[in-house]
C-alpha cells in the first residue's frame, strides 16, 4: 500500500503548488478565463464539427496578452510588520505593515500578500494522516460540519495598499485567521498589481522573516467547584512565590545547616553572638494536576487539538484562583510544568500548550506512571482524555483507589456512542463526555 501512497504524494505536491500559484497570480476574472480556456481546449479538438476552437484561440490570445503586460511591472519596496506577541487559533489576528516605495515612480492599484512558510508536510507526516483517515469509519450520511484540511494553517485576507508616491510610505492593515496553534512563520511580503485587462497579476517581493506564536483556542467556563481541598505543601508558598520558605513570619531560632543566608536575623546575631535565622510557616493550599492525553498516531489529530483547547480553558480558569496547577503530558519525553501563585502565569502555560505534539511511540502507561509519581503532592486531578478504553479506565481506577478527587473529560467524535462512566459510575457529575463541534456548549453546562 505504501508505494500507492508514495505515488499520491508525488502527485499531491505539484498539484497543490500549481493551485497555490494560480490562486495568487490570477484574479477572479482571470480564473474564469483560464477555466474557459481549459474547457474550450478539451471540447474543441474536433475543428470540423464545432467552432469551439475559435473560443479557445480567443481566450489563448487574451491570456498571452495579460502575461505580456505583467512583465512590465518593476518595483522595489521595503516592508516592516508590527506583529503582536501572540495570536489565538480561530480568532482573527490584526496587525499593520508599513510599506515604503523605493522607486522613482508613484505606484497604485497594489495588493499586499503575505508569504508564509510552506504548510505541506513531509511524506511520513502526510502518510500518517492519510492512514489515520482511512482507518476512520465514515458514516453514509453527509455531515453538516465540514472538517478543514489538517495542513492548512491560516485564512489570509488580501489587503489593498493605498497609492504610494515616489519614496512615499503607507500603512496597511492586514487580517489573518490562524486555524491551528503553534509557531506561524512569515517569510516575506509580496505586492501584486493586475495587468490592464485585470486577469493576471505581476509580483514584487521582499524578504521579511518573522514569527508569531498561535495559542490554543479557549472556551469560556462557568464557575466550577474543582476537585480537591487544601493540602500541605512542603516549603509552603516557596513553591508559589520565591524559592525558599513562606513569607508568613513565625519566630526566631538558631541557624541550622542549609538555611538560606537571606533569612539570617542580623540584629539577633549581634546580640547573642551566634547566627539566628527567621523561621517561616509552611502553608496549606490547593494544587491541581491537569493531565493531558496526547497519545494518538495522527500528527494533526482533531481530537488532540480539541483536547489541548479544553486543557487550555481549564488552565486559564484554575490560574485565576489561589492555587497551583501542574500540567502533565507526554511528548518526546514526560513533562510536568507548574504555574500559579507567582511561579508562572496563564500566558506561559498557554505557550507550553501551543507547542504540544502527539505521542505515537509510547504507551498510555507512560503518562500513568508520570501522574502516579507526582500525585502525592496534588489536591485533585483534572484529566482530559482522547478516548475511554481499558488503559484509561484503569488509570482512573488507580487514582480513585488513592482517594484523589477527579474531574474526567473525554473527547469523542460527533455522532459516536456516548461511553459509560466506568470507574466513576457512582460519581456521574465527575465524568463528562465532550463531543467535537459541541465542546463550547457542553463546557458551558459544567457545574
Amino acid at each position: 500500500m505504501k508505494p500507492i501512497f508514495t505515488l499520491f504524494y508525488r502527485f499531491y505536491r505539484p498539484c497543490s503548488s500549481l493551485w497555490y500559484w494560480a490562486r495568487r497570480r490570477f484574479t477572479l476574472a482571470g480564473l474564469c478565463v483560464a477555466g474557459g480556456f481549459i474547457v474550450a481546449g478539451a471540447v474543441g479538438t474536433d475543428i470540423e464539427n464545432t467552432v469551439t476552437y475559435q473560443t479557445f484561440a480567443l481566450l489563448l490570445a487574451i491570456l498571452v496578452l495579460s502575461f505580456a503586460f505583467s512583465r512590465f511591472f518593476r518595483m522595489q519596496f521595503s516592508a516592516t510588520r508590527s506583529l503582536p506577541r501572540f495570536g489565538t487559533a480561530g480568532q482573527p489576528l490584526h496587525y499593520r505593515v508599513l510599506i515604503k516605495n523605493l522607486t522613482a515612480q508613484p505606484q497604485k492599484g497594489l495588493t499586499l500578500l503575505e508569504d508564509l512558510d510552506d504548510p505541506r508536510p513531509p511524506f511520513q507526516e502526510w502518510l500518517a494522516v492519510q492512514l489515520a483517515e482511512s482507518r476512520r469509519a465514515h458514516p453514509f450520511r453527509i455531515s453538516e460540519r465540514r472538517r478543514t484540511s489538517p495542513f492548512k494553517r491560516v485564512n489570509l485576507k488580501e489587503a489593498e495598499v493605498p497609492p504610494l508616491l515616489q519614496g512615499g510610505e503607507a500603512e496597511v492593515r492586514v487580517e489573518l485567521t490562524p486555524l491551528r496553534r503553534g509557531i506561524l512563520h512569515f517569510k516575506g511580503v509580496t505586492l501584486a498589481r493586475p495587468d490592464p485587462l485585470g486577469l493576471f497579476r505581476s509580483f514584487a517581493r521582499t524578504p521579511a522573516v518573522q514569527t508569531v506564536l498561535i495559542l490554543p483556542k479557549r472556551h469560556p467556563l462557568p464557575p466550577i467547584a474543582l476537585p480537591g481541598t487544601m493540602k500541605y505543601q512542603e516549603g509552603g508558598v516557596a513553591l508559589a512565590a520565591n524559592v525558599g520558605r513562606s513569607e508568613e513570619f513565625v519566630a526566631l531560632r538558631e541557624y541550622r545547616h542549609g538555611d538560606p543566608m537571606r533569612h539570617i536575623h542580623w540584629r539577633s546575631w549581634a546580640k547573642t553572638g551566634k547566627p539566628i535565622v527567621k523561621e517561616f510557616e509552611d502553608e496549606f493550599f490547593v494544587r491541581h494536576a491537569l493531565v493531558l492525553d496526547t497519545f494518538t498516531d495522527e500528527p494533526h489529530s482533531e481530537m488532540l487539538e480539541e483536547a489541548v483547547s479544553v486543557a487550555a480553558s481549564f488552565a486559564c480558569a484554575v490560574l485565576t484562583q489561589e492555587s497551583l496547577l501542574d500540567l502533565l503530558f507526554v511528548g518526546n519525553q514526560s513533562y510536568c510544568f507548574t504555574a500559579g501563585r507567582g511561579l508562572a502565569h496563564a500566558d506561559q502555560m498557554l505557550e507550553i500548550l501551543a507547542s504540544v505534539t502527539n505521542c505515537a511511540d509510547k504507551k498510555f502507561e507512560t503518562l500513568e506512571q508520570l501522574v502516579l509519581n507526582h500525585i502525592s503532592a496534588v489536591s485533585g486531578c483534572i484529566c482530559v482524555l482522547q478516548s475511554w478504553d481499558d488503559a484509561r479506565k484503569n488509570f482512573v481506577k488507580k487514582l480513585r483507589a488513592l482517594d484523589i478527587p477527579l474531574l474526567v473529560l473525554v473527547i469523542v467524535r460527533p455522532g459516536g456512542t456516548k461511553p459509560d462512566a466506568g470507574p466513576l459510575r457512582d460519581e456521574p457529575d465527575r465524568f463528562h463526555v465532550l463531543e467535537i463541534g459541541r465542546i463550547a456548549e457542553q463546557l458551558a453546562g459544567l457545574q
